[in-house]
């Protein structure tokens, strides 16, 4: 079906309010799923839980608080997105695939890049302010 405003098929379902609604709820599916089946993603929570208040007192300042608050998000949003790929992977089917390989390799990586990322931005900010 296409929406005759846009030339764009149209996808039933939900509108206004009640997507947002729907959108809520999914969102939070979504994280309890990852709560009962992500060790790293539980991990990762309870390690924010602790550097994120720690980063809002520490900053000097909001961009500093930003910097230290956000990329603690980032790396929990980042392992959602890999945990995301390695659900869809394994619904395809449990044999052995290289482009299956590639798929949570690279997803993994990502969320190695992201705690790299998260290491580098506390050391910048806080090793100064201790030297």
């Amino acid at each position: 079906m296409t929406d005759p405003e846009s030339d764009k098929p149209h996808k039933p379902g939900h509108t206004g309010i009640g997507r947002i609604i729907a959108a809520s709820r999914y969102s939070s599916e979504g994280l309890a799923a990852a709560w009962r089946n992500e060790a790293a993603f539980r991990q990762e929570v309870a390690l924010a839980s602790i550097l994120i208040p720690l980063g809002l007192w520490l900053g000097e300042n909001g961009v500093e608080r930003a910097l230290l608050a956000g990329v603690c998000v980032l790396v929990i949003i980042v392992e959602l997105l890999n945990s995301a790929i390695e659900a869809v992977v394994d619904r395809i089917g449990p044999e052995k695939h290289p482009l299956s390989k590639i798929a949570k390799d690279t997803g993994s990586a990502a969320v190695s890049v992201a705690l790299i990322l998260w290491g580098i931005t506390w050391l910048n900010i806080l090793v100064p302010k201790w030297l």
